[in-house]
């Protein structure tokens, strides 16, 4: 009888395991399929590199296809609806094609931007004083005190 790991590294296994990750199920939903913990499949990766490797193939194909996506929707693109009008007879009686456009979305080239740019473009900035601190306080507290005795 076979161990239950020995189930998975077997190639009908890795391939499941690989094409549920492709399909976008998290680890946990994957431990679940397979009849284990999710800390199970965790010692399981560590232990058999087949496994994490199978996990691993699956999630870059779906990355991939969702940074192309959001790359897509950030520039905007151009697609054909195609529309049929059937006669009486359900015969193809007219065929449309429109041409349409997706206009780019600025929050998703926000995103790509401040992600992949992050020096440019994240929100918060850094900044070097060129006076150290302590000594721009003295200097002010001095002010103080000068512009105080002036005053009185």
């Amino acid at each position: 009888m076979l161990k239950k790991y020995e189930e998975w590294i077997a190639e009908e296994g890795l391939i499941k395991i690989e094409g549920w990750a492709r399909d976008g199920l998290i680890n946990e939903q994957i431990a679940t399929n397979m009849g284990i913990s999710r800390s199970t499949l965790n010692a399981w990766c560590d232990k058999y590199p087949d496994i994490s490797n199978a996990l691993k193939r699956g999630k870059e194909v779906v990355d991939r296809q969702v940074e192309n996506a959001l790359l897509k929707r950030a520039l905007g693109y151009e697609y054909e609806e195609v529309s049929e009008e059937y006669d009486e007879d359900g015969m193809l009686a007219k065929k449309k094609v429109t041409k349409k456009q997706v206009v780019p979305d600025t929050t998703a080239q926000i995103f790509w931007l401040k992600n992949r740019k992050r020096a440019e473009w994240c929100d918060r900035q850094t900044v070097e004083v060129s006076t150290p601190i302590d000594d721009s306080v003295k200097e002010m507290r001095e002010y103080l005190e000068r512009r105080q005795k002036e005053n009185t």
